[in-house]
């Protein structure tokens, strides 16, 4: 009976020795082979593994990545490109997609593109601004976006602001005997920002103007004007 138990054991040893070495062979076979890289795109990982395996290669997930035309879970990127020859028992790389990152975004044509951008920062989205010159609005309005609003997307936001209109270099006219209002109206239609000293109460003039008559200005420019009081004639 010892006889017998000590055959076995020897088979047993045998048969593990030999699949061992089967095993050794089988690796050091395969290392050394060169076989094709299969294409991973959209495949879901189970099948992806699956695809691998066959040809004797690994499969190791890198990273995930949004994407809309890829569902979770299946492979978006892979680092040996397809057809590629690469060894046996070799990893290939891949980034899974976690599917589109869609929100509803909000219309902010109209509002200030400082909120504008603040809301869509919170947001987590990237904000792309462009500037362009305006007369019809405020300087620094958003007054055009994309992608427009109500519509799902999983990209940044462009914003089109207004800079403001195109700054105007001219003479600066004389403003001298104007009363108050029709120099006020004059300096607006020349988009000058205006500082008044009045020196009488009642209705006034201008009496002394800066920049003098005649003296280059640009839009957006300061205007100081003084006032004095003039006699009625009713």
């Amino acid at each position: 009976m010892k006889r017998l138990l000590k055959i076995f054991q020897y088979l047993v040893i045998f048969v593990l020795l030999a699949a061992g070495s089967a095993y050794v062979t089988y690796r050091v076979m395969i290392t050394h082979m060169t076989v094709e890289a299969p294409d991973l795109m959209g495949m879901a990982l189970a099948e992806a593994d699956r695809a691998l395996e066959s040809k004797g290669l690994y499969l190791k997930v890198e990273s995930e990545d949004h994407d809309i035309s890829i569902p979770a879970g299946h492979v978006l990127r892979q680092d040996v490109p397809a057809g590629s020859k690469i060894k046996g028992m070799a990893e290939i790389k891949v980034v899974v997609s976690k599917g589109s990152a869609v929100r509803l975004i909000p219309g902010v044509v109209g509002n200030a593109l400082d909120e504008a951008s603040k809301l869509f920062t919170q947001k987590g989205l990237e904000v792309k601004v462009i500037e362009v010159h305006s007369d019809t609005v405020e300087k620094g309005t958003v007054i055009a976006q994309w992608p427009a609003p109500e519509e799902w997307t999983g990209q940044g936001i462009t914003l089109v602001a207004n800079r403001g209109p195109y700054e105007k270099s001219y003479y600066c006219p004389s403003f001298l005997g104007l009363l108050k209002e029709d120099a006020l109206m004059l300096a607006r239609e020349l988009r000058l920002n205006v500082e008044l000293t009045v020196a009488d109460s009642g209705q006034t003039a201008v009496a002394s103007q800066e920049p003098l008559p005649g003296n280059n200005i640009s839009s957006g420019d300061m205007l100081y004007l003084q006032l004095k009081g003039v006699e009625s004639h009713d």
